[in-house]
């Protein structure tokens, strides 16, 4: 038998090898956050990459990579290879930073067309709030105030064109009022610079300030939801009160864009799955946190409508030169 002949029944003896391709995945999934350790973006990836293990049967680690609010981290995944084995998990500040670069005519680090959506995992409003002490017990109290006194009062949020920044000029911009404004490094300093007396007003996030809010230490006067949150029932919403904004912090899983139909298919049952895993959930009860789950189609509606949200408000904010 000749070796040619040879060759020819191998192949038709197993015709499953030619051009057979492994199934996805077979090798470990990296989970890119493109913030530090500790923030609520990571305390959600941690628990989410362990659940996801279990059904993808696969090591999914977690890589930070922060820098430039997110951007940086951002990029890595945004221009990795698209073959499913590297996702990004990051926050609604993922829409902001393209729109910051247009101001300042820089290249962006990246396209939100770079990048297609996995699922939503959740989402939390903010609310607006003051220091107990302080005059204002209403959203009209305060209003009435701040355009008696426009340019004089001051907020703190969490850097410019950042996650508290942006929900603040919503509502500065609804009633066309001016107030200063004091960025810090985070959530935190923001809190901690109304709580020491240095500015007027901040925002931040429901389980956050609900303990403050409790030990009266600050006033809540409203809030930037759909609805009232369970944390907070005694304070209104923003819509409530016939403004038509409406704001939240959230976190998504991403890929990029030209990853393969099969693999974000898996990806996304994966995502599905993990969410309602029991640790993963008593996690995310433990940080207050609830859990929105949207797939990929939903997420792409709301993150459309999200993004062109926060575009407009950062437009009108325009171009801000941070104080080095």
């Amino acid at each position: 038998m000749t070796r040619n002949l040879l060759w020819v029944l191998s192949l038709l003896a197993f015709p499953a090898a030619v051009g057979a391709q492994e199934p996805f995945p077979n090798r470990p999934i990296t989970m890119v956050v493109p913030f530090p350790p500790g923030g609520f973006v990571d305390l959600t990836a941690r628990p989410l990459a362990a659940a996801m293990e279990k059904i993808v049967r696969q090591p999914v680690s977690i890589s930070n990579r922060p820098g430039a609010v997110g951007a940086v981290g951002t990029a890595v995944a945004a221009n990795a290879k698209p073959d499913g084995y590297t996702v990004l998990i990051t926050a609604s500040t993922i829409s902001m930073v393209p729109e910051a670069d247009k101001l300042f005519d820089r290249k962006p680090a990246y396209t939100l067309d770079q990048l297609a959506p996995i699922a939503l995992i959740w989402t939390d409003p903010t609310y607006l709030v003051v220091r107990s002490e302080s005059p204002w017990k209403s959203i009209k109290e305060l209003v009435a105030d701040v355009r008696q006194r426009q340019g004089q009062l001051v907020f703190s949020s969490s850097g410019i064109y950042g996650a508290l920044h942006i929900p603040i000029e919503m509502f500065l911009q609804a009633e066309k009022l001016k107030m200063r404004h004091v960025p810090t490094s985070g959530g935190g300093p923001a809190l901690t610079a109304l709580l020491g007396g240095h500015v007027d007003m901040t925002a931040g996030g429901p389980a956050a300030l609900s303990t403050h809010i409790k030990a009266g230490k600050v006033r809540g006067l409203a809030g930037w939801g759909g609805k009232r949150h369970d944390l907070l029932p005694d304070v209104p919403t923003f819509m409530e009160l016939g403004y038509n904004i409406e704001y939240y912090v959230w976190v998504g899983l991403f890929a990029p864009s030209a990853t393969p139909d099969a693999a974000m298919k898996v990806l996304r049952d994966a995502a599905r799955r993990a969410v309602e895993d029991p640790d993963f959930k008593a996690t995310m009860a433990k940080l207050s946190t609830p859990i929105h789950y949207l797939d990929a189609p939903e997420f792409q509606k709301f993150w459309d409508r999200d993004a062109k949200r926060l575009a407009e408000v950062i437009s009108a904010i325009g171009r801000v030169e941070e104080k080095k």
